[in-house]
């Protein structure tokens, strides 16, 4: 399926690795025209230079735990460039840990790295999708929206809070030809999943070609998704043929979630 995404801007949050890094790629394939959002403006770069006709791309330096900040750089980027078609919303998850010792600062981070920022990403994007009757919002959560993960607790109450939030703006929306949906990965070959691999093996004894052998057992596909996995489904999603999916949880993992 070609999703044709000329003449569309996307704008791409955490897009210097994994799953964001992919589905910029695509997207940019794609015949998008992106702006790639992080904190390592050389990371950023590097990224820009690499994608599909790179002198089409740019970026914004920004670090979602400012929210503040994050505003008013792309308040003056629309103001000098242009609106954008598709947002996707992907920022690093919280911290592993047991909700029972979280701390309220944990808490805090996560709402404003993802919530928060979230929030004034769409109310920034939103006039300029009315005004083009086209708009996509997709927003990268985890599959702990649909069954809570062990260890996870900060991410999994971050996590639904988002997916409640997306569902609503997706009601409000929609009649002006924008969609809101979410995509959520299972255990996918990130950085993230790395570091969790490596502290399971570290508290438990085990080698991390251990631990990672033990968590492919609860994957009906008997694997870890690609970032380009998730990335397929986002571009999906993004694309004109997906115009009357709206406000939906899209598990992207391999049929690891017991639940419908």
């Amino acid at each position: 399926m070609n999703f044709n995404l000329k003449n569309k801007n996307a704008l791409v949050c955490g897009s210097t690795a994994g799953i964001g890094k992919a589905t910029a790629f695509l997207l940019a394939e794609e015949g998008a025209t992106l702006t790639l959002v992080a904190r390592n403006e050389e990371k950023l770069k590097q990224v820009c230079s690499e994608l599909p006709n790179p002198e089409r791309h740019t970026y914004i330096v920004a670090d979602f735990s400012n929210p503040t900040n994050l505003k008013t750089k792309l308040d003056e980027f629309i103001r000098t460039h242009h609106g954008f078609h598709i947002l996707v919303n992907n920022t690093g998850g919280p911290a592993a840990g047991p909700i029972s010792t979280a701390t309220l600062d944990e808490f805090e981070l996560a709402f404003t790295q993802h919530l928060k920022c979230n929030q004034l990403l769409a109310q920034t994007v939103v006039p300029f999708m009315k005004e083009a009757t086209f708009g996509r919002i997709i927003n990268i959560i985890s599959t702990s929206v649909k069954q809570p993960l062990d260890g996870l607790g900060v991410s999994n109450t971050t996590r639904g809070a988002v997916a409640n939030w997306s569902k609503t703006w997706s009601n409000e929306v929609a009649k002006f030809g924008i969609t809101v949906n979410n995509v959520l990965p299972g255990a996918t070959a990130t950085d993230r999943l790395f570091d969790i691999l490596k502290n399971t093996a570290e508290n438990s004894g085990k080698t991390e070609d251990d631990v990672a052998e033990d968590l492919k057992q609860n994957i009906p596909a008997n694997r870890f998704a690609a970032p380009e996995d998730i990335a397929n489904a986002v571009a999906f999603l993004a694309s004109e043929q997906a115009g009357y999916i709206n406000g939906i949880n899209l598990p992207v993992d391999g049929g690891r979630t017991k639940s419908l």
